[in-house]
């Protein structure tokens, strides 16, 4: 109503600024025409009043709603956030139950793995132990017992070599090389050809194609197995016959990397030939670590087992395999005496009881190379320029309970 009262008083204000001159109001149609559009304004601004009052009272019912709707609002959110928070406790309780039950499950687990564990490793322990007799099932059970004498068939002045017939067949050829690395063969046509100079026929010079390193080289089966010069684990296979490299390998387990032997300062990888076949001897990790044998398979040169040794490098001068069992020579200083101190048998088929006292025949100086011929059960060494060959006594071993 205020604003009806303000607006016609403008109306008023605004008619008399625009009055036509005190002339004009004797005018009866000019009057009647002003006021007969006052009266429409009048109308329009009363329905603008009304109109207002409408939107007014509208409003005031829709914030009431509003108002109404909020504290429903309010008590809703407060319902619901008691419900989320008892729920919330529920689900960490039913957290912790089912931690705890998997708690239980993986200590079942773990009870089952480590009966399933210490199972499978005593099948992996009778399956190994199969599998190392399987290859060592060769009929040989002899026990080194002695070194019964020895003979001198040649000598050289060449410190270091080594000399040796081929482990099998019936060729009576001996095979001579000087120095620890160099890359001439010399091939005799027997044995009394190498002890006598001027022997005819003359013995044949065979050049290598890759240099020795070493005295641990070995003839087997009309092949020639040695470590490859220049590198600290590569074991070449040479075809004697073709003059040719039949196969090559990387001997695994850190070889090459120290000495195999104190007292052999050249030798760093030695192979080994005996009733079982071809084995490869090494240096452990470590300053004069303990020795590693492994068994090689000569057709492939694949590794068929290793095994880690209680003999020792330090004061070693050499080794040898007889019947599958490592023996090992010691010397205090490399100037005697020569002798077994440690053996060494995969199968465990050796006890202290079974070692007797085992020593070579005094030599000045350490054995540059000792390897045994299983086919005509001798050991073939070189000391000190000199060829020798020692004979063994042997006995049988006792039957593995």
């Amino acid at each position: 109503m205020m604003a009806l009262r303000r607006a016609s008083a403008f109306l008023v204000l605004l008619l008399a600024a625009f009055l036509p001159p005190p002339q004009c109001a004797q005018d009866p149609a000019m009057v009647h025409y002003i006021y007969q559009r006052f009266q429409v304004l009048e109308q329009r601004l009363e329905k603008c009043t009304q109109a207002t009052r409408a939107y007014i009272q509208e409003f005031q019912e829709f914030s009431k709603n509003i108002s109404v709707m909020l504290g429903r609002c309010q008590t809703h959110t407060s319902e619901y956030r008691s419900a989320v928070t008892s729920l919330a406790l529920r689900v960490e309780r039913a957290q912790r139950e089912v931690d705890y039950l998997e708690y239980l499950r993986e200590a079942d687990v773990c009870e089952e793995s480590e009966d399933q564990t210490l199972a499978e490793k005593l099948v992996q322990e009778a399956e190994e132990e199969k599998k190392i007799r399987s290859l060592l099932n060769a009929s040989c059970d002899n026990l080194l017992m002695g070194i019964k004498s020895l003979k001198i068939v040649k000598k050289t002045m060449d410190t270091d070599g080594s000399w040796m017939k081929d482990a099998t067949g019936s060729s009576p050829k001996i095979y001579f090389f000087i120095g620890s690395r160099n890359k001439t063969v010399w091939e005799f046509a027997n044995m009394r050809a190498f002890m006598e100079d001027g022997t005819k026929p003359a013995p044949r010079k065979l050049m290598l194609t890759h240099s020795w390193q070493g005295t641990g080289q070995v003839v087997y089966k009309g092949f020639l197995f040695f470590h490859n010069q220049g590198t600290p684990n590569e074991i070449i296979k040479y075809n004697l016959q073709k003059r040719t490299v039949e196969d090559r390998m990387l001997l695994p387990g850190g070889a090459g990397r120290a000495l195999v032997y104190q007292h052999s300062p050249s030798t760093y990888i030695d192979l080994a030939v005996d009733e079982h076949g071809l084995w490869a001897i090494h240096s452990g990790p470590g300053i004069y670590g303990h020795l590693v044998l492994t068994k090689l398979e000569p057709d492939t040169l694949g590794v068929e087992h290793s095994w880690d040794t209680p003999c020792r490098s330090q004061d070693a001068e050499a080794s040898f395999l007889l019947c599958g069992v490592l023996y090992v020579v010691y010397s205090s200083g490399g100037h005697g005496p020569h002798r077994i101190t440690c053996v060494y048998d995969p199968l465990g088929t050796i006890s202290e009881e079974d070692l007797p006292n085992l020593f070579f025949p005094r030599r000045p100086r350490s054995h540059s190379m000792i390897h045994y011929n299983p086919k005509d059960k001798q050991l073939y060494a070189w000391n000190d320029g000199n060829q020798i060959v020692y004979k063994l006594q042997t006995k049988r071993k006792q039957p593995m309970e």
